[in-house]
């Protein structure tokens, strides 16, 4: 089944998207170019080193991105090389990513909605984007066209 954009607007797919990727990187430490970069290769499945710099192009620099993603755990070797056959490793997203995307994907199609409890990184009210977006998140999960 192929999707086109009418499919796309009628399902009102990128309605709340802004408010979840908010959600996403202030609860799991992300910063936004990293979610994006990590959705993009979790779409890829297994990439290379090389793959991964040519797909940061398009992103904010960020020297130290590789590392910081591999050492959190959102990035896992799939398959180390060997110096002799095998001339690079192959990486994957790790399950905590998959997971995390599945969770955003499963949020933009109103399967499930964002978490508002007192542990929730939001709802802790300490500043004033933090009531803003608790009421987002509360206009969000009352919106019936969702």
């Amino acid at each position: 089944m192929k999707l086109n954009a009418s499919d796309l607007r009628e399902i009102q797919l990128f309605k709340y998207y802004r408010l979840v990727r908010k959600w996403a990187c202030k609860t799991y430490n992300l910063k936004d170019a990293d979610l994006e970069l990590l959705i993009y290769l979790d779409c890829k499945g297994h990439f290379t080193r090389k793959e991964f710099i040519d797909g940061v192009y398009t992103y904010s620099w960020d020297k130290n991105r590789w590392e910081r993603l591999r050492q959190d755990g959102w990035i896992d070797v799939w398959r180390h090389r060997n110096r002799t056959s095998i001339k690079y490793s192959i990486f994957k997203t790790s399950f905590k990513c998959s997971q995390l995307i599945s969770r955003i994907y499963r949020i933009l199609l109103a399967e499930e909605d964002l978490p508002i409890s007192d542990r929730s990184v939001f709802f802790k009210n300490k500043s004033y984007t933090d009531k803003v977006f608790n009421k987002a998140i509360d206009d969000m999960i009352t919106d019936k066209t969702r």
